[in-house]
């Protein structure tokens, strides 16, 4: 297959995962250009790594030999830049959440189907090898019937994180700890255990941040396969904790804790995946963690651009975990329980 042609759009904290990958990668795609407004950030890449920045974003959607566009700017930015890539017939590899709102984020998916560009979402949890062999196992039925689903998202910001103009408002996030951290742990849930039906529960700010969204979310969840659970999610548990995730089937449970595995059969027998000693996040350097995630998503996104087929997470796989935060919130708001869109 020929070598793509890629511009990275947006300079800011998520751009060095996505970076070290292309390096990995650059035997199949080549950064044409990054842009970012700030001339600080454009030196800063500059300076950290062998891409070009540039100075001016039309000039991007003007190469007709740029392929593919990699959008890391805030969500609330998200839509605008969508509708101007596709416009130009660019695919779109772009960084969660899809937007601040569910309505907007309807939209920009929409908008990449109608002008025929693949729309990649960076949702990399999928793509750790403990869930990756997880959901193998399920889809083998190696479980049985699944009849409980728990999340525990225990995380650490500190408050000098959220003192970031926007960090952690409605206008430029759209959220707090579940559209921001617990995404990402949310979305692997889904494509483990399948859809939730309904959901209860609260979410709320707590005092240990001052900040406009939430920040610890407890809730009831029904899926629709019938399996019930719980979901906790926080950035005020210090120091921080690796993300938990525990599947109780009719024949196994299994554990899947940050990046380590542990699959517990009733005829004693146990499969144990080694954590990735590397992997972080959970404490005050959200970006503690290495990279391979983010190449291998990416390794995807090429792959599925190169076989005419979608990809691992396209549009449609990030609008289900907006959905279902969509539905946790309203939950807590109305104090009842919410069907999950």
């Amino acid at each position: 297959m020929a070598r793509r042609r890629l511009a990275i759009i947006g300079l800011g904290m998520a751009v060095t995962p996505h970076a070290r990958s292309l390096l990995d990668l650059q035997e199949r795609v080549q950064v044409a250009a990054a842009y970012s407004p700030s001339e600080v950030r454009r030196a800063d890449f500059a300076a950290r790594f062998p891409f070009l920045p540039v100075a001016g974003l039309d000039a991007i959607l003007a190469d007709p030999t740029i392929d593919i566009v990699a959008i890391l700017t805030p969500p609330n930015t998200h839509l605008d830049l969508v509708r101007r890539a596709a416009a130009a017939g660019k695919h779109i590899l772009l960084e969660k959440p899809l937007e601040i709102t569910t309505e907007r984020a309807t939209e920009l998916v929409r908008v990449c189907r109608e002008a025929r560009v693949k729309l990649g979402v960076v949702l990399q949890h999928r793509f750790r090898p403990a869930g990756m062999r997880l959901r193998e196992l399920l889809r083998a039925g190696a479980l049985g019937n699944l009849v409980g689903c728990s999340t525990a998202i225990r995380l650490w910001r500190p408050q000098s994180y959220y003192d970031e103009p926007g960090r952690g408002t409605k206008a430029r996030d759209g959220g707090g700890v579940l559209l921001t951290q617990g995404i990402h742990t949310l979305d692997l849930m889904l494509s483990l255990a399948g859809p939730v039906a309904e959901v209860s529960g609260y979410a709320t700010t707590t005092s240990v941040h001052r900040m406009e969204t939430e920040d610890m979310v407890c809730a009831a969840v029904k899926f629709a396969g019938g399996a019930v659970g719980v979901i906790e999610a926080t950035t005020s548990a210090y120091p921080g904790f690796p993300e938990r995730i525990e599947i109780t089937g009719e024949t196994a449970t299994a554990v899947l804790a940050g990046t380590r595995l542990q699959v517990f059969h009733h005829d004693g027998g146990v499969i144990d995946v080694a954590p990735d000693t590397t992997a972080g996040g959970t404490g005050a350097d959200p970006m503690a963690f290495p990279h391979d995630y983010h190449r291998a998503l990416l390794t995807d996104y090429l792959d599925a651009l190169d076989e005419s087929r979608e990809p691992a997470v396209n549009g449609e796989e990030a609008l289900k975990v907006h959905r279902l935060i969509d539905a946790l919130l309203a939950a807590s708001a109305a104090n009842r329980s919410v069907k999950v869109g």
